[in-house]
């Protein structure tokens, strides 16, 4: 299985972003999502980039470069020794 790491700009409430967090995939132009918090802007946008990279393969589209240059492998089951914590 292939996952790819991929990098996020997170963007503070503001009437740009019509109050909510923003985050976005910059490698991915247009890939975005909203959220009251940081932590529900990044899981709103971890379904967007994943239904992103579904799309460009279902369409025989190539990935982006830069987005291939963060894929890696799974293979085997995943054990987790982290914990990411946003504030």
């Amino acid at each position: 299985m292939k996952q790819y790491r991929l990098p996020v700009t997170m963007h503070q409430p503001s009437t740009d972003t019509e109050n909510k967090y923003m985050a976005e995939v910059p490698i991915l132009p247009g890939c975005r999502a909203w959220g009251d918090t940081p932590a529900e802007a990044l899981e709103n946008l971890h379904s967007v980039a994943g239904e992103f990279i579904r799309s460009f393969k279902e369409h025989s589209n190539p990935l982006p470069k830069a987005v291939e240059k963060t894929a890696y492998e799974v293979l085997g089951p995943r054990i987790s020794t982290e914990v990411a914590v946003f504030l």
